[in-house]
């Protein structure tokens, strides 16, 4: 294939990286197709071996699950009559639940990726920093909720989210501090799980793209060196 024709082969690297046009003429379409799913596929199963285990979300500030805003609001006043301790222990008891459920994302993450059209590659390299979030978002959210779903309620049920939750919560709505935003504790936390994960994902792909050579891949080196 002629350098011309090449280029033509790969419309969603040459408009945003006209610059590298030298770099990305020594690439074929297939190799370009297979670099931006590699570096996503990588970027998701890292975030999800950082996330699903032990402190994988308590320990990492950029992700762990708060108590929910309203209740933040008035922890000052639910600690002052007695109810401190149980908010500590509810916040950990969140958390941990995030953890267990992770791992469960695994399979849809890896076959968004395996599936990504080339649209969904152009729209991830040239949609910004928040590209890959919302590409994972827009193809794995909705069936990550029903999976996640279970996972979190045996983990919150296992270490007593629910009861501690309810008993925090109704507290506080006895006291006209507070209207849950999520239907349920267990909703909240796959929520806020989900969002750590897309927040980890992309994360882990601009590390890929500011040091393709540290990926440890030949392919995502020649791919993304190129547009550098």
């Amino acid at each position: 294939m002629h350098r011309r024709q090449i280029l033509s082969a790969l419309p969603l690297f040459v408009l945003p990286f006209a610059g590298h046009a030298q770099g990305l003429a020594g690439l074929s379409e297939l190799d370009a197709g297979k670099g931006v799913r590699g570096a996503l596929e990588k970027g998701a199963l890292a975030a999800v071996q950082l996330l699903g285990r032990p402190d994988g979300f308590l320990a990492n500030p950029q992700v762990r699950i708060p108590l929910p805003e309203a209740l933040q609001q008035f922890a000052g006043i639910l600690s002052a009559i007695g109810f401190g301790r149980q908010l500590e222990e509810l916040e950990v008891s969140m958390n941990r639940a995030a953890e267990a459920a992770v791992p469960m994302a695994k399979n849809l993450l890896v076959s968004a990726v395996r599936n990504m059209s080339v649209s969904d590659a152009k729209r991830v390299l040239t949609g910004g920093e928040t590209s890959v979030t919302e590409f994972f978002a827009e193809k794995t959210r909705l069936p990550l909720t029903g999976t996640f779903l279970p996972v979190v309620h045996q983990a919150t049920a296992r270490v007593g989210v629910v009861e501690k939750y309810e008993r925090v919560s109704k507290k506080a709505q006895g006291l006209g501090l507070y209207r849950p935003q999520d239907p349920t504790v267990d909703h909240y936390v796959t929520r806020k799980s989900l969002d750590g994960l897309f927040f980890m994902i992309g994360e882990e792909e601009k590390k890929i793209r500011r040091d393709p050579v540290g990926s440890g891949s030949a392919l995502l080196q020649r791919v993304f060196g190129a547009l550098r």
